[in-house]
């Protein structure tokens, strides 16, 4: 029963987070590779993330936060050439569904407000979840909004 759950969990939602992850990392592979560790620390918690008021958000907020805990962990032991990470970044990649003109705005925010701006739209939470997922007060992911 657990595995029927999950499965539909991930029919679901895969896309819809995949195309959240995008807009905030601006990458489809690192994308891809964030959203699939997720689902597997999902399923391997189920239980607990299954009863989770937003799992989509949690699929989200898991896998950019396994982005930071990467770039913190290689951030001294990789040297960082900027000309080459803008152009990964720009690459004309196929965007998972999402319109080439808002993945290129979104770009150019910030990243926290990246993030709201990708829970708020594309995961359609309202001001409150989308807070709670980031860890910040609502008046925040309202100002980031604005």
């Amino acid at each position: 029963m657990e595995q029927l759950e999950f499965r539909d969990f991930y029919r679901v939602g895969q896309g819809e987070c995949l195309r959240t992850v995008l807009a905030c990392v601006g990458d489809r592979q690192l994308a891809e590779d964030l959203v699939a560790d997720a689902y597997t620390r999902a399923w391997v918690s189920w239980a607990r993330v299954s009863r989770h008021p937003a799992p989509r958000a949690w699929i989200v907020r898991t896998a950019l936060n396994t982005r930071v805990s990467w770039w913190r962990r290689r951030r001294r032991e990789v040297v960082v050439d900027c000309v080459a990470d803008t152009a990964a970044v720009t690459d004309p990649a196929p965007s998972g569904g999402l319109d080439p003109t808002l993945l290129a705005v979104l770009r150019e925010l910030p990243q926290r407000q990246r993030e709201v701006v990708a829970l708020w739209v594309l995961l359609d939470l309202d001001t409150r979840a989308t807070a709670k997922v980031l860890g910040i007060a609502e008046g925040t992911v309202t100002a980031h909004l604005s």
